[in-house]
């Protein structure tokens, strides 16, 4: 009997530099800074899963959909075409064919994004994006999300989950707003417990910790620090494949 034939994606999953790294965690906890880095530094690709909700969300409202409207949410979830850059140098993002990288980020798809991405339609539509993304990356990928760990890429080679107090995550996030968004401390601790509470209480994917997750408590970390303790994971799974 002749051997099977390796396929290039089948060569790629197998060759020991080719890991797909879940990177879960709430907002504030550095994830994306640390997982673009990692990818980066690494050599993998990249993809910001956070990101696609923002877009399928500023679509909505681009659109007129109420997005506290579950039904209409989930009628047009299948309508815009979101593509996703998986260039760590450089990830883009677009919405039929417009670059979204700018809009997805005001307040308004932030106060909103939650709703949206609580709608089963709606994550059934990004999950399978994100998972043809990552079956076609074929040199290894960073994935950084919510869910990626427990329903989306649960075969994952590395999970880490990225956890920090809410008061760090705040002081993060209130340096990253600009101008009129800039929010006090105060309140955008508040928002981000919010958005915690309703993350971790959907029934759709909600955000948690994996069971074969590492968990890293980014609050007295330095993003360096963060960067050098993932990678340092990454490459002793790569060492053990």
């Amino acid at each position: 009997m002749s051997a099977p034939v390796e396929t290039a994606a089948t060569a790629a999953r197998t060759a020991p530099a080719a890991v797909i790294v879940a990177i879960d965690g709430p907002a504030g906890t550095g994830k994306s800074s640390t997982s673009r880095a990692v990818a980066t530094q690494l050599g993998l690709s990249y993809l910001d899963t956070g990101a696609q909700y923002r877009a399928i969300t500023w679509w909505m409202i681009s659109n007129g959909v109420d997005v506290q409207d579950p039904a209409a949410v989930a009628t047009a979830a299948h309508k815009p075409v979101i593509v996703s850059g998986t260039d760590a140098a450089d990830p883009t993002i677009t919405v039929d064919g417009a670059d979204a990288s700018g809009p997805i980020r005001t307040q308004e798809v932030t106060a909103k994004v939650s709703a949206v991405s609580a709608v089963p339609e709606v994550r059934a539509v990004i999950t399978a994006l994100q998972r043809s993304i990552a079956a076609g990356a074929l040199t290894g990928i960073v994935v950084e999300g919510r869910d990626i760990g427990t329903t989306v890429l649960p075969d994952a080679d590395l999970k880490v989950f990225l956890t920090a107090s809410p008061e760090a995550r705040a002081a993060r996030r209130s340096g990253e707003l600009k101008g009129k968004e800039a929010a006090d401390l105060a309140a955008t601790r508040d928002a981000l417990v919010k958005r915690d509470a309703i993350d971790s209480s959907r029934k759709a994917s909600p955000l948690a910790k994996a069971a074969d997750a590492v968990e890293v408590d980014t609050t007295d970390l330095t993003l360096q620090q963060v960067i050098e303790c993932v990678v340092t994971l990454v490459e002793e799974k790569r060492a053990a494949r």
